[in-house]
């Protein structure tokens, strides 16, 4: 099996918490649906029909942290656009028509991304614009506003492992892959649990949430896992 990775990166990015509301907060790391928007952008599906959740929501789709995970929060003047005129006030008291929302953010954000894709003629062609560094549409970190850098790294040959031994997981760790009592907790390491958007159709309805585990700090976890997939640059991975 291939296996593409490239890396991403950006000053600040935002995966919106579907609990959230007035004062969102993110996701330590992009879910699977973001990243097969960003995949999307790279390919060039259609935006107005969520086509990249149809061409990418059934890939195989993994990712590491690179930088450490740190969160900071900022105002984000919202202005009123409901209406004929964006200048309607948003209340009878006339006052001006825009709110500051307290909003998180993750800093300094860099994440490497993996995806394995059975259709040979999408997947070929993902990984050639990856490899000029070319993409449809520009790419962001779950904002329009925050802008994304990548870059290639490399296409691996990937070997899928199933053992009952630990290994040392470079990605989150889905829950349900954990074998019991799987997670071997060790000393200089953080462990953090997330419940996270799995799967997602094209009305950009849930289909799947699951819980995650992961080292904010990009860390390997040492685990026994039901299934991983070794890459040929030694890396071991589990996909979403």
């Amino acid at each position: 099996m291939k296996v593409l990775v490239f890396d991403v990166w950006s000053d600040f990015a935002h995966f919106r918490k579907y609990y959230t509301t007035t004062s969102p907060l993110t996701f330590s790391f992009p879910p699977p649906p973001t990243i097969a928007g960003i995949l999307g952008a790279i390919y060039g599906t259609d935006k107005n029909q969520n086509e990249h959740l149809k061409v990418f929501g059934n890939c195989k789709l993994g990712l590491k942290i690179l930088n450490p995970i740190k969160k900071v929060r900022m105002g984000l003047n919202l202005l009123e656009t409901k209406g004929k005129n964006i200048k309607v006030p948003m209340s009878d008291n006339n006052l001006e028509p825009r709110t500051q929302i307290r909003t998180e953010f993750i800093r300094d954000p860099k994440f490497r991304i993996y995806i394995s894709n059975d259709g040979i003629r999408i997947f070929s062609r993902l990984v050639e614009k990856v490899q000029r560094h070319e993409s449809i549409y520009t790419i962001s970190l779950g904002l329009s506003e925050l802008l994304s850098g990548f870059k290639y790294v490399g296409l691996y040959e990937a070997k899928e492992v199933i053992s009952d031994s630990a290994a040392e997981i470079s990605s989150p760790v889905v829950v349900s892959n954990l074998r019991p009592d799987g997670l071997e907790i060790e000393i200089g390491k953080r462990y953090f649990r997330e419940k996270i958007p799995i799967v997602m159709d094209q009305q950009r309805v849930v289909e799947r949430y699951e819980d995650v585990i992961f080292e904010p700090q990009g860390k390997t976890i040492r685990a026994r896992v039901k299934l991983y997939h070794k890459l040929e640059n030694g890396e071991n991975i589990t996909f979403f």
